[in-house]
């Protein structure tokens, strides 16, 4: 497993791809939280808080991350190396980790960056450090964890077709009706006050965590989204 996260890495940092990633995802967020005039510019608001970031992060991830993972399994099945790959002796559950890790790891450097967002707003807090650091770690943690899903749906949407780009829109669909889709359903109250609907997105458990409380049920909902489509992939690739 280590061997394929390595190659992983290696693959991502060895082209554009890796520094792409990272300089896209920086470079929006820049943009809209320091540049672009508007309800997420952080020095219009006039508030010391990374609110808006935390609010803007997930909808750009939602097409940052299945951009790292469409070529997981797609390439591979496009090339012919997949059934080589089958033949290594490691688990198949061991080779998916190895590509999820892979995009995983990148997605998190890209975001260790952020943290001199914490230190600016801090800074420019009246008084300085006037900043709520229990709701910013609590979104931070929620953010990893947000990745973490989303990087298991991409992975698993790379399975689906050798085209990188239908993996691509799979991936994003998957994303987006897991973040938003739950939400925009329990308005419309389909199945009445017995089901919360909204508790099956992941917005709902992210935003908690973004208030700075970390619920073991926001942990456990995460952790099963990811590892549900980590076996939904090593199901896939077992078929292959």
């Amino acid at each position: 497993m280590l061997a394929i996260l390595k190659k992983e890495i290696n693959t991502f940092f060895a082209s554009p791809i890796g520094y792409l990633v990272i300089g896209v995802f920086l470079l929006l967020n820049g943009l809209f939280l320091w540049v672009f005039k508007g309800d997420f510019n952080i020095l219009d608001t006039g508030v010391a808080s990374l609110s808006t970031f935390f609010l803007l992060a997930p909808w750009i991830l939602i097409f940052l991350v299945p951009a790292v993972t469409m070529r997981s399994f797609s390439d591979e099945k496009k090339q012919g190396t997949l059934e080589l790959l089958v033949t290594k002796p490691i688990s198949h559950f061991q080779i998916v980790l190895g590509k999820y890790f892979g995009a995983l790891v990148l997605i998190v450097l890209a975001l260790i960056p952020t943290f001199l967002y914490v230190y600016t707003v801090s800074k420019l807090g009246s008084p300085e450090g006037n900043l709520d650091m229990g709701s910013t770690l609590g979104s931070y943690f929620g953010l990893l964890f947000l990745i973490a899903s989303y990087s298991a749906i991409g992975v698993f949407a790379s399975t689906l077709s050798d085209n990188q780009i239908v993996a691509f829109i799979i991936a994003v669909f998957i994303c987006f009706f897991f973040y938003f889709g739950f939400e925009g359903l329990s308005n419309y109250n389909i199945l009445g006050d017995l089901v919360y609907i909204e508790n099956l997105g992941m917005a709902a458990h992210y935003n908690s965590m973004s208030r700075g409380v970390i619920d073991s049920r926001d942990l456990v909902y995460f952790i099963s989204i990811a590892l549900a489509f980590l076996f939904f992939t090593t199901f896939r690739i077992q078929k292959q």
